[in-house]
């Protein structure tokens, strides 16, 4: 069902589940599921859950956190669940908890929390407009708020990043407080 501006939906109506057997061809060196092909498949629901919400084509700006909390093993059969987090203009923050489930044993742990910025656009690539969250539950006002704070912070970052000058006593001092070494290979212009 095609959706409107100043529509909105609830975080259920969107969410997506997506269950995937490891294999050895998924493994690292260490025998253990590499992370880049778990990078792939967290892409790849966090592209269908953002899809399903906005009802357009999604692409991924940024991966905000991917926390790797503990080795998923080959014969483990791994859930990634997906859910809009957070919704602006074209953008939405997704939500992905991993959980690998050993098959004989039926034991269950969770094993990466993630959160993928996603923008709608439109098929000549223009960004669109997606439908408001509908918020339920305490955990999903808390979830939102969560991401709220997150991005608030992110451009908070971005403009200290815009303002820093490596010429300040300041930074200087900040050097001092860490593992570092200084060799400019080019002139000071401070």
């Amino acid at each position: 069902m095609p959706t409107t501006p100043g529509s909105f939906k609830t975080v259920q109506r969107s969410q997506v589940s997506l269950s995937v057997l490891m294999l050895p061809s998924h493994s690292n060196f260490g025998g253990k599921i590499h992370g880049g092909y778990l990078l792939s498949l967290l892409d790849q629901v966090a592209f269908a859950c953002a899809s399903k919400h906005s009802g357009n084509y999604c692409v991924t700006a940024s991966v905000d956190v991917v926390n790797f909390l503990r080795s998923i093993e080959v014969g483990e059969l791994v859930t990634l669940k997906a859910s809009v987090n957070f919704v602006g203009n074209s953008s939405m923050v997704i939500g992905i908890r991993v959980e690998a489930e050993n098959i004989r044993t039926g034991g269950v742990k969770h094993c990466n929390s993630s959160y993928f910025t996603m923008v709608a656009k439109d098929d000549a690539g223009n960004k669109v407009t997606v439908p408001g969250l509908l918020l339920r539950t305490k955990d999903e006002v808390r979830r939102f708020l969560a991401a709220a704070a997150t991005i608030r912070n992110r451009e908070q970052d971005r403009k200290t990043k815009q303002e820093l000058d490596p010429a300040s006593e300041a930074s200087l001092r900040e050097l001092m407080g860490h593992r570092v070494k200084v060799e400019l290979t080019e002139k000071w212009s401070g």
